[in-house]
């Protein structure tokens, strides 16, 4: 077979050779070959002619046209479905190894006369313009707080031309969170870009048909800061892409970090945000060029804030509770029947009265868990002991294990009836004097197996004798060499 190399190489003796047939000998080539590509003037490969016919008969022949309207119907449905639906609908027609060929074929439709696919349009982003936000679960990274494990979002603010990013720790996808995330961004930064962008989230954009793109919450942060909101398609994060890929950077940086430091655990929230901010100036750090074209264009903050909680007034019920976002929430007895104004903000939960704050609470993160506090209702719990029985939030009324423990202890050596009074004045005890002395009592009267009374608490409470602290356990560290003597074979005895 004649080459490309040899042709070239024919074209340039043919000029310097007398004859042909030197021309072609020298070639390696055959005369009549020679006069051929002579007179085409042009290589092998370029005289070669498109495979476009089939080299063996197609086994699907008589199946392609159903199979090609499933494609129509669902281009989604995967070859191997097909081919598994034509093994059942046909025994003994095809074999496994025919899967391969029906793959190819259909690979080919769908490249050739199949529906188009997704295009992603790069954009081009311009100083001060843009800035996309959207929440994400921090979860996987294992972070502890005094050895309890700390499950927590972060809500995630981006601005695509420089890509200078922060964040806020926050535990739910909720408007407040929004609200506290979007406008410690805005106060960080020092500005407000023209446009925010954010994806289906419940907390800002309204539902499929509403009337209104945006809740009326969101449209006051709007108004108040002058930006204007932007949504993604539902179902197409990558029109959010930017924050989307910092989610995944910024918990690679983290895990790292924490790699580094040798510790997942912190001594409290402080010192974890702590963390979290050095996390994001180290980020930022060579953001800073692009970063200062932004801040040149940004938009003027507001005077003030928004207030980050939202606002309800709601009736306290004879069970001394009020229900906030399905959430079950106890007050002091002397609010029944009242009228309070609650805030619900990120984070916590506060009930006023009167212009005056009453009650301020960790806010409560799902939906049918409750929240009560045995001071609120003790003082008449204590008049009526026999509720305590089956009371709904008993559980809660349980302050620490010792006082689970105690009442253990009070029901296997009376009944319930008197079991019950007597920790209940215990209970109120801890409400009256001081909670932590008097789990101090219980533990004291529990090491000594002491008979565990109201009367045996105080006593302990108004003593001068100082209670033990509790006992540190100490584990020696476990010399691992000591395992190899196991392995090693046994002598045997003669």
């Amino acid at each position: 077979m004649v080459t490309d190399e040899q042709v070239r190489n024919l074209m340039k003796l043919i000029k310097r050779e007398k004859t042909l047939s030197i021309a072609a000998a020298k070639a390696g080539m055959d005369e009549k070959t020679a006069r051929k590509y002579r007179k085409l003037q042009k290589l092998p490969s370029q005289c070669a002619a498109d495979h476009t016919w089939r080299t063996r008969n197609d086994p699907f022949k008589d199946d392609w046209p159903w199979v090609k309207q499933m494609l129509q119907t669902n281009p989604g449905l995967e070859a191997k479905t097909l081919f598994e639906a034509l093994q059942r609908d046909y025994p003994g027609k095809y074999s496994d190894g025919q899967l391969r060929t029906l793959q190819r074929r259909i690979k080919i439709w769908r490249a050739t006369k199949g529906p188009g696919k997704e295009v992603f349009f790069p954009q081009v982003y311009h100083p001060g313009v843009w800035s996309e936000s959207d929440f994400t679960n921090m979860n996987d990274l294992g972070v502890t707080i005094t050895g309890c494990r700390f499950d927590h979002l972060i809500y995630h603010f981006v601005l695509p031309y420089s890509n200078w990013e922060t964040g806020t720790v926050c535990f739910s996808e909720s408007y407040e969170s929004l609200s506290v995330g979007l406008q410690n961004a805005f106060w960080h930064l020092g500005g407000v870009t023209k446009y925010h962008r954010t994806d289906q989230l419940s907390a800002a954009v309204n539902k499929v048909g509403h009337p209104q793109e945006f809740t009326q919450r969101y449209q006051g942060l709007e108004r108040h800061y002058g930006f204007k909101g932007c949504k993604t398609q539902p179902s197409h994060p990558n029109e959010n892409g930017d924050v989307e890929q910092r989610h995944f950077r910024l918990k690679r940086a983290m895990e790292q970090a924490l790699m580094l430091r040798g510790s997942r655990d912190f001594a409290n929230r402080a010192e974890y945000d702590i963390f979290l901010e050095k996390i994001f100036e180290q980020l930022n750090a060579g953001r800073q060029e692009r970063l200062r074209e932004e801040l040149k264009l940004l938009r003027q903050l507001s005077s003030r804030r928004l207030e980050d909680c939202r606002k309800l007034q709601l009736k306290v019920g004879p069970s001394s509770t009020i229900h906030i976002l399905h959430n079950t929430y106890s007050v002091h007895s002397r609010l029944i029947g009242q009228k309070v104004d609650v805030r619900i903000y990120a984070g916590h939960i506060e009930v006023w009265y009167a212009q005056r704050k009453v009650e301020q609470m960790p806010r409560l993160r799902g939906e049918s868990k409750y929240a009560i506090d045995y001071r609120h209702i003790i003082d008449r719990l204590i008049r009526k002991p026999g509720a305590f029985e089956n009371y709904r939030y008993k559980d809660a009324l349980f302050p620490t294990s010792h006082f689970r423990i105690a009442y253990d202890s009070l029901i296997s050596r009376h009944s319930a009836k008197d079991a019950n009074k007597e920790y209940l004045k215990i209970l109120y005890l801890a409400a009256r004097e001081n909670e932590a002395r008097v789990n101090d009592a219980l533990r004291a009267l529990i090491a000594h197996g002491a008979c565990i009374t109201a009367d045996a608490v105080e006593d302990i409470l108004h003593c001068d004798q100082m209670i033990p602290a509790v006992t540190d356990v100490d584990v020696d560290q476990v010399n691992i060499a000591d395992y190899d003597q196991l392995l090693q074979p046994e002598e045997v005895m003669v």
